[in-house]
């Protein structure tokens, strides 16, 4: 007895299996986990309805959250997009989509199955349970808009806490070996980052979904239109005996079902005496409760169900498939605007010396600037503020290569240390043995210093600019891209 009721603690539950279904379905692109390299299609225009982040190798969506921050800057049709889907999402589904078709979610509630001792809930959790409208205002509203008056938006949420980022993104992509020199480029924000998602995910293990009761800016959103959603649960006050069953079980910070707190699991569905507790919408998806009615389920829902499962499970096979085959359109290689960018791996310039590590342009994943630059030359010299600038402020989606020329390469570690000890830029070295020529040359220079490339996330060539640029130029080189 006591083997059987172990063994149905992991047999997963109806929640359980959509959770794991859309955790697939927002990640189809399974391949990208073994090539090591982020999916950069169509569908990464299309916000997914959880916490899934953009540069996970698997994703095939955008992260509803960092195209919120990101559309600050951009034209109105981009934030009314953006602002649109989250209130589509929000009627909806309301926070249903938190425990039903979050991955992190399913994330934090796995963790919490690991044998521990557990902190309940208590007028402490629940009073922390408001400090995700803390971050909700400040981190992915004023930070990004006052930034956005400023010059372009700071995606604060995504760059300073987000563990998902860090656990789907960074860790996903650092893990595999073709991305080996990313280890390189690694500095005190990851750090951070590191440490902050390492906190939580650890605490989740004590703590019955952490991350979503405490810090979830999403849930936050969501959970404004809990009680106009279309689906989730709901109290008929008419039926209700407050007996406080339904409060007790519940293991968020609720104060009455379907508040905001709540995230229709539906466990407390099964423990109300009366049965006042019900599910919200269309009669052809919603179960009735045990007594409300002698008859069997209709056949049409039945059937209904059937279909939809079916169907349900042909769109995540045929997703799958999709992804896994499906590849680039391949370029020509060459130097002009449109043309595949060249591929090398050039020596990585710390502020202490020339090193064995590398970085390959076209292999970042991201919108990468590759500047060609020299400490002997005062216009590249003159530049570099704007490639420090844009390297900081797009730091989850650029990579800026600043390339110093073969000659005198010696003098660029003293240079670093002394200027930009601290940049996102990652400095690197002319090297031509791969071309017989300077890498340079195979894109295009010809004797004219400074001389910047700009690459898309496929590593096609989108931008030239001979000579010196602005802040401005780059920028709009890498909006235009976004």
């Amino acid at each position: 007895m006591a083997l059987t009721e172990k063994l149905k603690r992991w047999i997963p539950t109806k929640r359980k299996i959509m959770q794991l279904y859309f955790a697939v379905l927002f990640n189809a692109n399974l391949k990208g986990f073994v090539s090591g390299n982020i999916y950069k299609g169509n569908t990464k225009a299309m916000c997914v309805p959880g916490l899934n982040c953009y540069s996970c190798p698997g994703a095939v969506g955008a992260c509803p959250l960092g195209s919120l921050q990101g559309s600050f800057s951009a034209d109105r049709s981009t934030l009314y997009y953006v602002c649109g889907i989250l209130v589509l999402y929000g009627v909806l589904f309301g926070r249903m989509i938190c425990g039903w078709l979050c991955p992190f979610g399913l994330i934090q509630d796995l963790l919490h199955k690991i044998k521990t001792p557990k902190v309940g809930k208590s007028p402490v959790t629940r009073l922390l349970s408001g400090l995700k409208y803390v971050v909700l205002v400040f981190f992915v509203l004023v930070v990004p808009i006052t930034y956005a008056f400023r010059d372009t938006p700071l995606p604060a949420f995504c760059k300073y806490i987000c563990p998902a980022g860090t656990l789907e993104g960074g860790l996903s992509l650092l893990a595999n070996e073709v991305n080996d020199s990313y280890f390189s480029m690694l500095g005190p924000l990851f750090t951070w980052k590191f440490l902050v998602m390492v906190s939580i995910l650890v605490g989740c293990v004590f703590v019955f979904r952490l991350f979503c009761r405490f810090l979830c800016p999403l849930g936050a959103l969501y959970s404004l239109f809990n009680r106009i959603s279309l689906f989730g649960v709901k109290l008929e006050s008419a039926k209700c005996t407050d007996c406080g069953l339904c409060i007790s079980k519940c293991k968020l910070d609720i104060r009455r079902v379907g508040d905001r707190e709540c995230v229709s699991c539906g466990e407390c569905v099964d423990v109300c005496p009366t049965k006042a507790i019900v599910w919200k919408g269309p009669a052809v998806f919603v179960k009735k409760n045990e007594g409300e009615t002698a008859a069997p389920a209709p056949k049409k829902r039945t059937v209904t169900r059937i279909v939809a499962a079916v169907v349900m499970l042909a769109v995540l096979v045929g997703t799958v498939g999709y992804y896994w085959v499906t590849a680039p359109d391949a370029a020509t290689v060459g130097t002009e605007v449109g043309d595949m960018c060249y591929s090398y791996d050039l020596p990585i310039i710390t502020a202490d010396a020339i090193t064995d590590a590398t970085i390959n342009p076209t292999e970042t994943g991201k919108i990468t600037i590759v500047n060609f630059w020299g400490t002997w030359c005062s216009g590249c010299v003159a530049e570099l503020p704007y490639f420090d600038k844009i390297a900081s402020a797009y730091a989850d989606t650029v990579t800026v290569v600043a390339v110093h020329t073969n000659m005198i390469a010696e003098t660029a570690p003293a240079f670093i240390e002394s200027y930009y000890p601290d940049s996102a830029i990652v400095f690197a070295k002319d090297d031509g043995e791969a071309f017989k020529e300077l890498y340079y040359t195979a894109l295009g220079g010809r004797d004219s210093y400074p001389y910047t490339v700009v690459l898309d996330e496929n590593g096609i060539i989108r931008n030239v600019y001979v000579s010196s640029v602005t802040y401005k130029d780059l920028q709009s080189a890498v909006d235009a891209l976004l």
